[in-house]
C-alpha cells in the first residue's frame, strides 16, 4: 500500500481511549506491526489502567495509529516512570510524522502528570524506531539479548524528564 499523498496532518485527529469497542479495532493493527503478540488482558491492563495515556490517531474515522503506555512509581528508584508499551502507525500512513506526534503527545502527558522519565524497548533491528526515539531525546540504556520471541535483541531506551542527579532540575 502506498502512502496517500493527499493526507494533511490537520485531517488527522487524536483522542484518548474511550471504551472497549476500540480494542478490537487496534488489535489486528498492533499484531500485524509489532513482533510480539499481546493478549486481550495486556490491552485491558494498559487501556483501563491508564486511559489518558493511550492515544489514538484517527483519519476518516479509522484508527491509523496508537500509543499505549502507563505511569507508575519504579520499585527500585522510586522515580515516576512512564512506559511506552506499544506504538504503531499503519504502514500506509507512515512517514507523515504521526508516530512522532503520538510519541510527543505521550511525553507531554507524562510531563503533565509529574513523570521523571520514560522507558521503552524496541528491536535492535528497528532502525526507523531507534531514529525516532533518539531524535526525541531517548538514549540507549542497555541491550537485552534474545528479548523477543523471534530471538532478536532489544534496546531499552530512556528519556529523562528530570535530571537524575538533581531531581529538582527539570530537563528541557
Amino acid at each position: 500500500m502506498d502512502q496517500d499523498q493527499s493526507i494533511k496532518l490537520e485531517d488527522i485527529h487524536y483522542t484518548n481511549f474511550i471504551d472497549y469497542s476500540q480494542i478490537p479495532l487496534i488489535m489486528p493493527m498492533i499484531d500485524a506491526e509489532l513482533s510480539e503478540p499481546y493478549s486481550i488482558y495486556t490491552y485491558r491492563y494498559f487501556l483501563y489502567g491508564w486511559p489518558d495515556l493511550s492515544i489514538f490517531a484517527y483519519y476518516n474515522n479509522e484508527i491509523i495509529g496508537v500509543v499505549i503506555g502507563k505511569l507508575d512509581k519504579h520499585q527500585k528508584s522510586g522515580r515516576n516512570r512512564g512506559y511506552i508499551a506499544m506504538i504503531v502507525v499503519e504502514k500506509k500512513y507512515r512517514r507523515l510524522k504521526i508516530g512522532r506526534i503520538l510519541a510527543q503527545k505521550f511525553i507531554d502527558k507524562i510531563k503533565e502528570k509529574g513523570g521523571d522519565e520514560i522507558v521503552l524497548e524496541t528491536e535492535q533491528t528497528n532502525h526507523a524506531a531507534l531514529r525516532l526515539y533518539e531524535s526525541l531525546g531517548f538514549a540507549k540504556m542497555k541491550r537485552m539479548q534474545n528479548y523477543y520471541m523471534s530471538g532478536n535483541d532489544a534496546f531499552r531506551l530512556k528519556l529523562f524528564l528530570v535530571d537524575p542527579i538533581d531531581p529538582h532540575q527539570k530537563s528541557e
